[in-house]
């Protein structure tokens, strides 16, 4: 596996210990989004990106200022994978928001987003992350389907494994 780093976004914690999972399952670093630079960015192939959702479908606070870095930044010939946070059942119409407006942020970047999760087995009543019935990355509501978030976190990690 190439360098890969997961970089999160994370206000009550709950992002945090998914990115937590998810790094050391695959054995890879980790950063709050709050540190963000261009170094950081420069010196990975693999660029996990998780952010909890807030108000109406809005990433969570710390990366309104990470974003415009990645932006900036030359992600040509990386690799990108999504995750998000959110609560399908009090935010069933903006599920995982957070998580499109990074994706929108980084789709033409010329980096290769990959691990779109079909919606199936999810309940909810809309998302600005689906794109042709899939999610563009994992879903995550560790709020109320806590008893599903390893398993996801599994069977999407070895999805994305081979193109890490």
């Amino acid at each position: 596996m190439r360098s890969t780093i997961v970089i999160y976004g994370s206000t009550t914690g709950t992002c945090e210990a998914i990115a937590e999972k998810i790094a050391s399952k695959i054995g890879a670093s980790i950063l709050n989004v709050q540190n963000l630079d261009s170094d950081v960015i420069s010196r990975y192939d693999n660029l996990i990106l998780g952010t909890s959702t807030w108000g109406c479908g809005e990433m969570q606070d710390d990366w309104y200022d990470g974003l415009p870095k990645l932006k900036s930044a030359n992600l040509s010939g990386k690799t990108i994978a999504l995750f998000g946070c959110g609560d399908a059942d009090s935010y069933g119409d903006t599920f995982v928001g957070g998580m499109a407006e990074i994706y929108n942020g980084v789709k033409d970047s010329g980096a290769k987003v990959i691990g779109a999760v079909s919606v199936d087995g999810y309940t909810f009543d809309g998302s600005e992350a689906v794109i042709d019935g899939k999610f563009v990355g994992l879903p995550l509501d560790d709020v109320n389907e806590c008893e599903k978030t390893d398993s996801r976190i599994e069977a999407w990690l070895e999805q994305i494994k081979p193109n890490l």
